[in-house]
């Protein structure tokens, strides 16, 4: 059987970065507008007609995209920030929770994560439902994105323009739209502090979350916080826990290291016996952190196997 998928915003950098992943499988059919993807009509044909919809849109966009869907068999997954914390959508992190996978193939309503809070709530929510963080402890996430993840102009920015800064950070307001996603998807109770920045590179990302294990409860060791993590992500395809050894190794680690890719990889650093850690995820923000994410989404809401066209 060939399913038929439209992504309302092909033309954008997530939406090529999907469709690239897809137009060479057999069992998928692109519903393609081209030159016709002004027209409201065709748009509102092609939204009410396809077997699964991925919206690559603004926020504003995508929720007039959502409101102009009148088949109820439509499965629609939305890039946006729009839906990331709606109680009606699904979010769309499979190795999130136990039952999400699950969650996500029963539903026609999920929202893709964003690329930042993939990386925390892979690091952060295990230790909160295992209970070595509790719910209302104050977490400060420190990350770096390739420019790719601020859309056309940041990219013309950084490739066309001069005078482009090697490092950027932004977000100085506190007030990230990311935030809430945050904050609700690990279970913390208190607003997630969040330090991005944007790096003079096209694409990868770190997102790092520091801890004085001497003043959480209990005060556990490394090798309890990366047992958390290795435990909550035991035999997953994609997303995966570094061995300690490993780490200990490392002198460094690169933002670019999985790009092309839809894994995650979590690293616990720490002086084993010490007080603090530093919990690091390497992801692509437009793989894990978007496409990739999108494409495995995909795969479980159309019952297809979950690794088609990812690696």
């Amino acid at each position: 059987m060939t399913h038929t998928i439209f992504i309302d915003g092909e033309a954008g950098t997530t939406g090529l970065e999907i469709r690239e992943r897809l137009e060479a499988r057999s069992d998928l059919k692109l519903m393609l507008l081209g030159d016709r993807r002004r027209d409201v009509g065709a748009r509102r044909e092609a939204l009410n007609s396809a077997d699964a919809v991925i919206l690559c849109l603004p926020d504003d966009a995508a929720k007039e995209a959502v409101s102009m869907i009148e088949n109820p068999a439509v499965r629609v997954i939305d890039a946006s920030t729009a839906f990331r914390v709606d109680p009606d959508w699904t979010y769309g992190f499979a190795e999130m929770a136990p039952g999400q996978r699950e969650a996500i193939a029963a539903s026609t309503r999920v929202s893709n994560p964003g690329c930042y809070p993939t990386g925390f709530i892979g690091l952060v929510r295990p230790l909160v439902s295992a209970g070595i963080m509790p719910a209302g402890w104050p977490v400060t996430v420190n990350a770096v994105s390739g420019y790719s993840g601020g859309g056309k102009a940041m990219i013309a920015e950084f490739e066309d323009g001069e005078g482009a800064p090697p490092f950027r950070a932004y977000g100085m307001t506190l007030k990230h739209k990311h935030v809430p996603e945050m904050t609700k998807r690990t279970g913390l109770e208190r607003p997630v502090l969040f330090a991005p920045a944007v790096g003079a590179y096209r694409q990868g990302m770190l997102v790092e979350v520091p801890l004085h294990l001497s003043a959480l409860p209990g005060s556990p060791s490394v090798e309890v916080v990366h047992g958390a993590l290795a435990e909550a992500y035991a035999g997953q395809r994609f997303v995966e826990v570094a061995e300690l050894e490993a780490t200990e190794a490392m002198a460094g680690i690169s933002p670019e290291g999985l790009n092309g890719t839809n894994r995650m990889r979590l690293h616990v650093f720490g002086d084993r016996g010490g007080e603090q850690v530093r919990l690091v995820a390497l992801l692509d923000n437009l793989g894990k952190g978007a496409s990739g994410a999108a494409v495995q989404n995909l795969n479980l809401m159309l019952g297809l196997d979950e690794t088609a066209g990812l690696n």
